[in-house]
């Protein structure tokens, strides 16, 4: 089954060299890397390209935006639509190096055996001591409850590297262009009926500081919209 990772970024100069460099194995084995830049200021699509991976520009900021323009470019809508066949798989990964390319099969392995349509990372169980700030912790176990009372399905984290069957992606009709992402994703696989599985997977300190768990008003921002993204696709 044809893989294609999608991966946001936006001023990961310093984390790019390592994570893509951890995926050289899979992509010369066949993965699509498609790293969906948010208008990075420091190089990174530079160096997206000079490690063989495709780089789309979505210069609007917004985590959900920048994977929509990813999308897009794989289907072959955007302005500069990619080239191939369609995939059956998509895998979502920050370019952070928070999360380890080892566990790719993890993730892609109960899709590929027909046991799941949609599997998420889940980081609580192997994750490093540190790796989540107090912020996140407090933020992640708020978004699961309000997502099961509002779907019915209790989810253990909020985790960003997921995977996913690329037509079960399509079906989800995704709109959410901001920090809203994750949350809509999962509830409306819940609410769709979606088979969703939970792994285990490792997670530590990210390369760099966070545009969002590193500041006051990032954290009130992202806390607010993923409160807001509970309600309204709920």
């Amino acid at each position: 089954m044809r893989t294609v990772l999608l991966m946001p970024c936006l001023d990961e100069a310093r984390a790019l060299p390592v994570v893509l460099g951890g995926l050289r194995a899979a992509m010369n084995a066949g993965l699509r890397v498609v790293v969906c830049d948010n208008g990075s200021t420091d190089g990174s699509p530079t160096i997206a390209r000079s490690f063989g991976a495709e780089v789309v520009t979505e210069p609007v900021r917004g985590y959900g935006g920048a994977v929509l323009a990813g999308m897009r470019h794989v289907v072959g809508t955007g302005e500069t639509g990619g080239t191939g066949a369609q995939p059956d798989i998509a895998v979502i990964m920050d370019a952070d190096h928070s999360q380890d390319a080892e566990d790719l099969p993890a993730l892609t392995g109960p899709i590929l055996r027909g046991a799941a349509d949609f599997v998420l990372g889940e980081r609580l169980t192997l994750g490093e001591a540190g790796a989540l700030t107090p912020q996140q912790r407090a933020g992640n176990a708020i978004a699961t409850r309000l997502i099961r009372a509002k779907s019915g399905f209790t989810y253990r984290d909020m985790g960003p590297f997921r995977s996913i069957r690329w037509s079960s992606l399509l079906g989800l009709c995704m709109e959410d262009r901001t920090w809203g992402w994750n949350v809509e994703m999962q509830i409306k696989a819940a609410r769709q009926g979606l088979r969703i599985l939970e792994v285990p997977v490792r997670n530590r300190p990210r390369i760099g500081a966070s545009k969002i768990s590193g500041t006051l008003s990032g954290v009130t921002r992202a806390g607010a919209k993923i409160l807001w993204a509970c309600m309204q696709y709920g």
